[in-house]
């Protein structure tokens, strides 16, 4: 067979096995026995061997052929992917759609209620019908390059179904959550335990180390499977509501879980969600709630996000699991801002498939009220997955060699005083050079949201404070690479590494500074509001309460605490140093160039550039992108084979930008 009829058979064959394994892996209803498939795939691996040349990355061939990776690239998620708020009990889903109609100044709104699996949350990307990358969670922001190991799925498609009726987008971003079923996650266990491996704890710690394997032929063995459920960026397509979305994944190959329900009344929702509740035992995987979304998606645009959660959905979670256990000992943790929180030490438990030996206790109120003393035989809880805590004390138990506890006097890690600010329930040490407090605070503003330096984790914040390398923030800016060498696996190269990321974050927006001061009440939507609201940081600590109360959402509790901070001097000397220290401050919009103001909107094929490297030039120069046509578009980049976006463009006299002239005039200036 010559080269050109081999290339014909390859795509037949490719696309025959591609509906077999749609009909096998995703509609559980194959259509043609396990040996007629082998043949197929047997002529395939046999006509690639012969014509190397022809194999492609996205083969059913490929899914298990790439070699093991060193380690795991980073990949940036071009619409954030955000988590949820939670609601534990029905008031608060009532809550949730009170607030949705008063934004939206509507008393009419469909709802898509879904399943909440307990997996791993990714991104699939395709390009013109073919899978490109896929990534995790990560941040939020950005998450690890786990193609090879998505490839290995095989209910995830390489190439998308095409059908006459529903066209392919240009570029579609898919959200799922890879998870591991009950029978498959038992099985997984039992041979390690035969092999002598650790367990893992539950199925979703199984799927998440399971697509971190380096190599993806052990991911491959540990049968996992995806649904898909939202998106992330897609173009060439519009789409009108949630449900149209969902529809559409299901013609273009993707597994979508059946447990899917519109809802157009408050109460049909609570009725689904106790149906779910009802019937989860029986469901083959873990899931641990509900998730509610707005429909139309125009309303999700309109409502927008708050901090980092959509205000068009929230997750109705379960109530919590809980188990019997009893308190051993309770000790003290200190925080960044000096707070004070007691900690049961427990008896080890399992709640859900993890286990548990700590547990929050939350402040000396709290454990008065629930009358907790050492010894005691205490139900504990793991709402939502958040950190476990005590719920009460199961005073029958009790054998009367229990012993109370009360909050240290001192700090019990400087000795300093600890005081009870009046109102509040949390002792506080008072000691601002306090370690606990030193290493905390660090430790925020090195975090990726705020200065953003790469490499300074815990254990090495720790050593640098213990061993009076740094005594604040500031310091870091004044490090030298004789500092870090010597220090506990720190080589030149290890030093290098983390002097390097401390240049490297020289440069911040002024909300992510802020948000890094880790001034008490201010996370990083407020941080961003008062970026947005003052000139620099000068005006910032001038203000007063009353300028900082004019700003939306800035209440009396983060007013007051944005003053205090900055009246005292140790935080404006720090403040000082930093920026002597060669830190420069990005005051307003970051990216302003001579773009400014003008939005772009892209049809057909660029030959120079993909679509995404186009859309970061422009966002570079401080221009915006968009997907859809209207008349706020300022620029239509006409590339090959333009669609009708280019005939609207023309009717609303937006202004026509061949590929070479969109270099020439915008790019090359």
């Amino acid at each position: 067979m010559d080269r050109e009829k081999a290339k014909k058979r390859i795509e037949e064959l490719r696309r025959e096995i591609e509906y077999h394994n749609h009909r096998y892996y995703v509609l559980d209803d194959p259509v043609i026995s396990d040996g007629e498939y082998d043949v197929l795939m047997s002529e395939l691996q046999g006509l690639e061997g012969r014509h190397p040349g022809l194999i492609s990355p996205n083969s059913p061939t490929q899914r298990v052929g790439a070699q093991p990776l060193e380690g795991f690239n980073t990949i940036s998620h071009a619409v954030p992917m955000l988590s949820l708020a939670n609601a534990m009990t029905v008031e608060e889903v009532i809550d949730f759609d009170r607030r949705v109609k008063k934004i939206l100044n509507t008393g009419d709104v469909d709802y898509v209620m879904e399943v909440k699996i307990d997996g791993l949350a990714v991104e699939l990307v395709y390009v013109n019908g073919e899978f490109k990358q896929g990534s995790t969670r990560g941040d939020g922001f950005v998450g690890e390059d786990i193609t090879q190991n998505l490839r290995t799925i095989q209910s995830i498609p390489m190439r998308l179904i095409q059908t006459s009726d529903i066209p392919l987008p240009e570029h579609l971003e898919v959200r799922g959550e890879v998870y591991m079923g009950r029978k498959e996650f038992q099985a997984l266990n039992k041979k390690r335990e035969e092999t002598g491996e650790p367990l893992f704890a539950n199925p979703r710690n199984a799927a998440s180390g399971s697509m971190r394997q380096l190599d993806p032929k052990i991911t491959a063995g540990r049968k996992l499977n995806i649904f898909c459920y939202a998106p992330g960026r897609v173009s060439g397509i519009r789409l009108e509501t949630h449900m149209e979305f969902l529809d559409n994944l299901k013609i273009w190959g993707f597994r979508i879980n059946p447990f899917i329900k519109l809802c157009i009344h408050i109460d049909d929702i609570i009725d689904y969600y106790k149906y779910i509740k009802h019937i989860r035992d029986e469901i083959p995987y873990e899931i641990d709630g509900t998730v509610i979304k707005v429909n139309r998606l125009d309303y999700q645009e309109l409502l927008g996000t708050v901090s980092r959660s959509p205000r068009w959905a929230i997750a109705f979670k379960f109530e919590a699991q809980e188990e019997l256990t009893s308190v051993e000992a309770i000790e003290v943790s200190v925080g960044r801002t000096g707070a004070l929180t007691p900690v049961a030490i427990l008896k080890p438990v399992l709640i859900g498939g993890v286990e548990v030996s700590r547990a929050t206790l939350h402040n000396e109120d709290e454990i008065q009220r629930k009358g907790i003393m050492i010894g005691d035989t205490v139900m504990v809880s793991r709402a939502g997955d958040v950190i476990p805590e005590v719920v009460r004390v199961v005073k029958e138990k009790r054998s009367g060699h229990e012993k109370p506890f009360s909050m240290p006097g001192r700090c019990p890690v400087c000795g300093e005083d600890v005081v009870r600010p009046p109102g509040e329930a949390i002792r506080r040490c008072v000691n601002i050079n306090c370690p606990a407090q030193i290493k905390g605070s660090i430790e925020h503003f090195a975090s990726k949201r705020a200065m953003d330096i790469d490499g300074l984790g815990t254990k090495l914040v720790e050593q640098l404070v213990d061993k009076k390398v740094i005594r604040d923030v500031s310091d870091l800016y004044y490090l030298k690479m004789e500092d870090l060498i010597g220090l506990e696996r720190m080589a030149d190269r290890s030093a290098k590494n983390i002097i390097d990321a401390i240049e490297a974050s020289r440069r911040r927006p002024f909300g992510r500074f802020i948000y890094g001061l880790g001034i008490r009440h201010v996370g990083e939507h407020i941080a961003g509001l008062l970026a947005e609201r003052f000139g620099n940081i000068h005006e910032l600590i001038e203000a007063d309460i009353e300028a900082l109360l004019r700003i939306p959402e800035v209440g009396p509790e983060a007013a007051n605490s944005i003053v205090s901070f900055f009246k005292d001097m140790r935080n404006r000397e720090t403040i000082d140093r930093i920026l002597a220290g060669g830190v420069t401050i990005e005051y307003g919009p970051t990216n302003k160039g001579k773009l400014d103001g003008t939005l772009f909107l892209f049809t057909g094929s660029l030959k120079s550039m993909s679509r995404d490297e186009a859309r970061q030039k422009i966002e570079d120069l401080g221009g915006k992108t968009t997907n859809a046509i209207s008349q706020k578009v300022t620029h239509l980049v006409a590339g090959e084979e333009a669609g009708s976006k280019l005939g609207k463009a023309t009717r609303l006299g937006i202004k026509i930008l061949s590929e070479e002239k969109f270099i020439e005039t915008i790019l090359k200036e």
